[in-house]
């Protein structure tokens, strides 16, 4: 069985983490797995490679190994929907989010294999999470959280029209506070990109879990509209634009750190 995440421990204040860039999937899964299902056309295409100056940055860094259609580890334990009056594709997806069916007719996830994809996927990786962010925090007094996502420029049962270049989510500014987050946001603001701050991904469950300001723990979700560093029809890394939109993703990194080291 290939290990749950890979993790690179770093020297900084700040935690990297990619859930959704894992292609693996649960033994005996793709079999029962439609065509549309196998080709994982959700997964966060190439974050892995995009992220891979977080090295540069000290900065330590926590990836998923398998696909969120094992379990999505931005989604509650309880499958509870995050986004009022929006598609919810659910713990352990069944529809893409383009509507097509992941599982073959007369097949889905029965409520004991969800806890056991709970128990053996979702778990580890959370709390490697909670673990990695107590040891900084007794380091540092504070622990910085950076949740790394992206998601094709149109989804139609998501949202309406094209998705801003950067979309940062701080639970609608509970799970980071204000002051750092407007650093965040002023970064993004001063480079070539579009971006907004809790628009239409303000952050799932990974930022609004660990995120704890007044604990002094912080967690920012940044999605981003893959047509920036990739070939959205063929799925493609494109290394020309990758390289502009890693050198804002490390600006805006950077202001994250500077302003939460001014607020301790």
């Amino acid at each position: 069985m290939t290990d749950v995440f890979d993790f690179r421990e770093g020297s900084s204040a700040l935690l990297v983490s990619i859930p959704h860039d894992g292609r693996e999937l649960a033994p005996g899964q793709a079999e029962r797995m439609t065509d549309a299902g196998r080709a994982l056309p959700d997964t966060d295409w190439h974050v892995r490679d995009l992220y891979a100056f977080a090295e540069e940055l000290e900065a330590s860094v926590i990836m998923a190994n398998y696909s969120r259609y094992v379990v999505d580890l931005n989604r509650p334990p309880s499958d509870e929907s995050l986004y009022e009056d929006q598609l919810a594709t659910g713990l352990c997806p069944t529809r893409a989010f383009a509507g097509q069916d992941i599982y073959l007719e007369d097949e889905s996830v029965s409520p004991e294999e969800r806890e056991s994809r709970i128990r053996s996927y979702w778990r580890p990786y959370h709390d490697k999470i909670s673990g990695t962010l107590k040891q900084i925090r007794d380091e540092f007094g504070y622990a910085l959280l950076w949740d790394a996502h992206s998601i094709p420029s149109e989804v139609p049962l998501l949202f309406d029209g094209v998705l801003p270049d950067l979309n940062i989510g701080t639970n609608n500014g509970q799970s980071c506070a204000v002051e750092i987050t407007a650093a965040v946001s002023a970064a993004a603001e001063a480079s070539p990109y579009s971006s907004v701050t809790n628009g239409r991904f303000p952050g799932g469950y990974i930022t609004r879990n660990h995120g704890a300001p007044r604990d002094g723990v912080h967690a920012v979700q940044l999605e981003l509209a893959q047509q920036n560093y990739m070939d959205e029809k063929n799925l493609g890394y494109d290394a020309g634009r990758a390289l502009g939109l890693a050198g804002t993703i490390k600006s805006m990194l950077q202001a994250y750190e500077i302003a939460a080291r001014r607020g301790t």
